[in-house]
């Protein structure tokens, strides 16, 4: 990939259609694969799907105009650390170290590039593993943690799982390294007081001011689909949040402000049926977050024979591809947008705990491809813009295809190495335009009249436009659908001075700093790149970092 710069950065090259891909083991060999063929980890499927077509009508040159100060409808203000991690419990030994004194270097040097942009980072360690995980002084073999495999569970195939405190040692070493702030979950399908109660305090002494919240309990409206129990619903979740409230009353343990809840999958119950239950202003003083887990769509049809309608992804990809589709960000939100007032209103925040493209690990050629990292940034934005506190991505083992980032399975670690997917760099993007100053409002400039397929929004600090975000979903290999677009800051036509730049052009997604904002040597641009929405491999960020799989890639 070759940029070409004419005072402004732009991509133009082919566009890749073969149905036969390259797939990159090492940095240095190459393996042709047909994907039809591919009998691998879905975490290296080689799968590459034909882009939507170019929408007829695209107009392709437009005007923002922002001001400086009075500009209505903005978020509330937002952390750069906004978008952060759910790091299902089971891979945790895969993915942030073996123990507490074997950390995984490549995971750190990832958590870095978003510390370095946004301050901090904020990961969830739980799932569905979490729901049967029991804490316990050692282990049989004397590893950190243990899976039982032949009593995995539920249509996601979860094991049971023990572990020892060294994990959350482990995360507080990592903190040490690095500025992460942890979720906790504790078990809720086992009859263990005990063992919520230790994980609890373990976590709340071992992790100190890096503990946000310990979770209570994983999408419990799944509970009675899941056969854990043959009839669950509001009502007894708002008993059991209570109980364990009243657990740690009873053996005077600190924390009991860090609890979140109700993280609802949003299948069997919606939120209001929670809040209905008066579960926030029961556990007004308990709540740290109120918070939810959603997925667009699931996979689980083909991943885990469930017997439902297995859905085509060539089919689906272009519902990942626009701003308002079936699959947006925006379509996602919308069933929240009343929670997210409800919880302004309580004096909480609704945080997304968990979600990616689909639940049940993804989809083959879309979670995968760099249309996935442009779904993730317009959907983290709009979670800021409406006034979530957060989103969480989900990370999984080998069979996921949705992974932000894959370390290689054990027994190649010493040859291979980690593989980052397109989610990571959607992380990356919303670090860095949302920004250290913990003060940033986010706004949905319905850019070029609303279009679908052009998405912009504008990041504000003390009233002010500080960074512009524009998103082009549109492939064409000919160039002819790149944005021309003026971004003008005040003016005279408003009574201001004129801080516009030049015209920009947009190949996907394009992010500008006003001038008074930048260094001479930083320009105030930059693109993340690629030839086309499903591309695997060679994308790029600020014209840094590839994405390979088996070679580790990251933009400093």
């Amino acid at each position: 990939m070759r940029l070409l710069t004419l005072g402004l950065a732009i991509l133009r090259a082919s566009l890749i259609v073969s149905a036969s891909v390259t797939v990159y083991p090492t940095a240095t060999t190459t393996i042709a694969a047909s994907a039809a063929n591919y009998t691998g980890a879905a975490a290296y499927d080689p799968t590459v799907l034909q882009p939507p077509p170019v929408p007829s009508g695209l107009n392709t040159q437009f005007v923002i105009q922002l001001q400086n100060g009075g500009t209505d409808k903005l978020s509330l203000p937002q952390n750069g650390s906004f978008i952060g991690f759910s790091v299902e419990m089971s891979v945790v030994n895969q993915v942030l170290g073996t123990n507490s004194t074997i950390l995984e270097v490549p995971f750190l040097n990832l958590m870095a590039n978003l510390q370095e942009r946004s301050g901090r980072v904020n990961i969830r360690v739980g799932g569905n593993s979490q729901d049967t995980a029991v804490l316990v002084n050692s282990t049989p073999d004397g590893k950190m943690l243990e899976k039982n495999v032949t009593g995995a569970s539920n249509p996601t195939q979860t094991p049971p799982l023990i572990y020892t405190p060294d994990l959350l040692y482990m995360m507080a070493n990592i903190s040490a390294l690095v500025n992460i702030h942890w979720f906790v979950g504790i078990p809720f399908l086992i009859n263990d007081t005990a063992t919520r109660l230790a994980i609890t305090q373990q976590a709340y002494e071992i992790l100190g001011h890096r503990l946000m919240g310990i979770q209570i309990g994983n999408e419990p409206d799944l509970y009675q689909a899941h056969g854990h129990y043959t009839s669950y619903g509001p009502f007894d979740y708002f008993g059991d949040f209570g109980v364990y409230v009243e657990d740690m009353n009873d053996a005077n343990l600190p924390g009991t402000n860090l609890l979140v809840g109700p993280s609802i999958a949003y299948a069997d119950w919606t939120t209001e049926d929670v809040w209905n239950t008066g579960f926030v202003s029961a556990y007004n003083e308990n709540l740290a977050f109120l918070t939810v887990e959603n997925y667009p769509t699931d996979n689980c049809a083909l991943r885990f024979n469930t017997g439902g309608a297995i859905q085509d992804p060539q089919t689906i990809f272009p519902d990942f591809l626009s701003h308002t589709s079936q699959y947006s960000g925006n379509s996602i939100i919308q069933k929240f947008l009343n929670s997210t007032q409800f919880a302004i209103t309580n004096e909480k925040r609704l945080l997304m705990m968990e979600t990616n493209t689909g639940s049940c690990g993804g989809f083959a050629g879309i979670s995968d491809a760099f249309g996935a990292a442009l779904w993730g940034i317009d959907y983290a934005f709009q979670m800021a813009y409406n006034n979530f506190a957060g989103g969480m991505i989900h990370v999984g083992g080998q069979n996921e295809y949705y992974n932000p980032f894959t370390p290689p399975p054990t027994n190649q670690s010493t040859f291979h190495q980690w593989t980052i997917g397109p989610t990571y760099y959607s992380a990356l993007v919303a670090a860095e335009s949302i920004g250290p100053s913990n003060d940033t409002q986010v706004l949905d400039l319905g850019a070029n009249n609303g279009n679908v397929y052009t998405p912009a929004y504008a990041f504000y600090e003390n009233g002010d436009p500080v960074r512009v975000g524009i998103i082009n979903y549109v492939t064409d290999p000919t160039g002819a659908s790149d944005l021309q677009v003026q971004i003008a800051i005040g003016g005279s036509g408003i009574g201001q001075p004129n801080q516009s730049p030049a015209s920009v052009k947009v190949k996907y997604t394009f992010f500008f700093d006003p001038p008074s904002l930048i260094s001479s040597a930083d320009k105030g641009q930059r693109y993340l790149l690629a030839d086309s929405v499903s591309q695997k491999a060679n994308f790029t960020w600020a014209g840094q970092a590839r994405h390979l799989s088996f070679h580790i890639a990251y933009s400093r």
